[in-house]
């Protein structure tokens, strides 16, 4: 006779229980969490705390100097990510996404359609989706609009990887093994330092270019127009403190954050689309419209099922109350890590009317997809026209189906997904 989830976790022993815990987020999340929202909805184990409901898990994100992003601090080399809520990050993200102008969205689409038609053309009708296509895409992105051209994309593709595999898959409460935990931060490393001084490089070259460009009025060099050259061409206040080695920084930030992340929600969604064939027809007939609203929700609604993340994670740095006034507030200790569950708050029926069901166009508000609050990816503007076009590019083949399931070789990512289509 079966017993539930909380039943089986009060029987098992203290050195046990978050390994079982661990074991069902990576399983059979829905279900789990479905109970643990039910009946137990901050569920405090031995070596770290899950919030589930979806009140909660905004309120622990928006309380950022209460629940930290220390975790982030020894992974990022001083990026604005890894600082909360000071003028550093506020400073440099406003910069940033000031670089970044949203009036480029539709160009942006459209460099994303080209570069994914492109490569899906030149495939003859076969492709390994997840290393010719989720990084390629994402990686030329970075070359031709954020501007970090000089380097191979498989390069690209590589410090991207370590570091998100080191920052937000190895942490604690993964369960690494310690031998795979130890190679994966020397990976992290090894590439860190290649992508240093890739950026190095790439900032001297470039800031030469921009003084040539200024010196000859730009009738004899004339830059592209990039996020890179748009930084460099700017010139900031002193007292902004963004200097050539922020700028750097900022840099990098831009590629770490784009590949990898993007590859792992364009895989899963074109999974789950093809494994639900009601979704599947409404996906493809969607692709031929000329707005893309409409496909757009069904790449979100998907991406609900089935998100990069089940969790985000901060570090409690004093004791705080968490649901206070309900029958289940929970006094979360300083010190604590605490797993704020935004698959779970994306299946709470007190947001997501009829949270079982796949419904497109939900209230985007609610999703959890880029993060929320102090902490939500920066650029996730760019993100929410280059992963459903991304998705769109691989609906528009005729005939196109999956040669199986995604394989991650026993690792958070995909590594590989092999599909195929009628050429035409």
């Amino acid at each position: 006779m079966s017993t539930s989830y909380l039943e089986r976790y009060d029987a098992t022993p203290d050195a046990e229980k978050f390994p079982l815990v661990r074991r069902w987020m990576d399983t059979e999340p829905l279900p789990f969490f479905k109970e643990l929202r039910a009946n137990r909805p901050i569920l405090v184990t031995p070596d770290c705390t899950l919030v589930t409901r979806f009140d909660d898990v905004r309120e622990i994100l928006l309380m950022y100097k209460v629940f930290t992003v220390k975790p982030y601090v020894p992974k990022m080399d001083n990026y604005l990510m890894a600082h909360d809520d000071d003028a550093l990050h506020t400073r440099e993200k406003s910069l940033m996404q000031f670089m970044l102008n949203r009036d480029d969205l539709p160009k942006v689409r459209n460099l994303v359609a080209e570069i994914a038609s492109g490569i899906l053309n030149g495939a003859n009708g076969k492709i390994e989706i997840v290393n010719s296509f989720c990084r390629m895409v994402p990686a030329t992105l970075v070359q031709k609009y954020f501007g970090l051209t000089g380097a191979k994309r498989e390069d690209l593709i590589e410090w991207s990887y370590w570091n998100q595999y080191d920052t937000f898959h190895n942490q604690p409460f993964d369960l690494v093994p310690p031998e795979l935990s130890q190679r994966i931060i020397n990976r992290h490393n090894e590439t860190s330092k290649k992508l240093g001084d890739y950026i190095t490089m790439l900032i001297a070259k470039r800031l030469l270019a921009v003084k040539l460009e200024k010196l000859t009025l730009s009738t004899i060099v004339r830059l592209d127009d990039d996020v890179v050259t748009r930084m460099l061409r700017t010139s900031f206040a002193k007292e902004l403190d963004f200097d050539i080695k922020r700028l750097g920084v900022n840099a990098g930030g831009l590629l770490i954050g784009a590949i990898e992340t993007t590859s792992q929600a364009v895989a899963q969604v074109l999974q789950y689309l093809f494994q639900h064939p009601q979704w599947l027809a409404a996906a493809k007939s969607a692709a031929q419209k000329e707005d893309p609203a409409e496909f757009d929700g069904i790449v979100w609604e998907a991406l609900r099922f089935v998100p990069i993340t089940s969790y985000l994670f901060r570090t409690t740095v004093s004791d705080y109350t968490a649901a206070k006034g309900t029958n289940y507030e929970t006094v979360l200790r300083a010190g604590t890590y605490v797993l704020p569950v935004t698959l779970s708050a994306m299946f709470d029926e007190r947001a997501f009317e009829s949270p079982d069901e796949f419904i497109p166009q939900r209230n985007w508000y609610n999703y959890f997809h880029f993060g929320f609050g102090d902490h939500e990816c920066l650029g996730r503007y760019v993100g929410m026209v280059m992963i459903p076009e991304m998705v769109r590019q691989v609906f528009l083949r005729k005939d196109v189906e999956p040669k199986g399931n995604i394989d991650y070789k026993s690792g958070p990512f995909p590594e590989s997904y092999d599909l195929s289509w009628t050429v035409a």
